[in-house]
């Protein structure tokens, strides 16, 4: 299963997923991380499910936003075309009908990171996806 991991490595406040993604790698059979780098465009247009990990500002603990919670992402203010972030790619994918279903596993931007609960939610979407479902 793929994990497309987004941030940048050079905001400290947007870097949190990059490190989680780092320091499990290799601690889950079945999860291969794809690190997307800013302003990238995503490559995973056309796929059924998508498996994100990325900082999410306003979270306290790891959290799971799933189907009509991506609608609900806040966009940020945008003082050029370069500031389109994934909540505004992911909206847009999904209104032209190119994005399948999406599950984000969100990551605090402050405080301490549960790398436990990371793993614990990976190993259960590969499970899932194992199983074809």
């Amino acid at each position: 299963m793929k994990v497309y991991v987004f941030g940048n490595e050079d905001v400290p406040e947007d870097r949190k997923a990059n490190e989680a993604a780092q320091k499990l790698d290799r601690a889950v059979d079945g999860v291969s991380f794809i690190f997307v780098k800013p302003n990238e465009d995503v490559s995973f247009v056309g796929e059924c499910h998508v498996v994100i990990l990325d900082t999410v500002h306003g979270i306290r603990d790891v959290a799971l936003i799933e189907g009509d919670e991506i609608g609900e992402l806040i966009l940020p203010p945008r003082g050029s075309v370069h500031d389109f972030d994934l909540a505004f790619q992911l909206r847009y994918l999904r209104k032209i009908n190119k994005l399948g279903d999406v599950t984000i596993i969100g990551v605090p931007q402050e405080g301490e990171v549960d790398y436990f609960r990371i793993q614990s939610i990976l190993r259960k979407l590969v499970a899932h996806d194992m199983q074809g479902s």
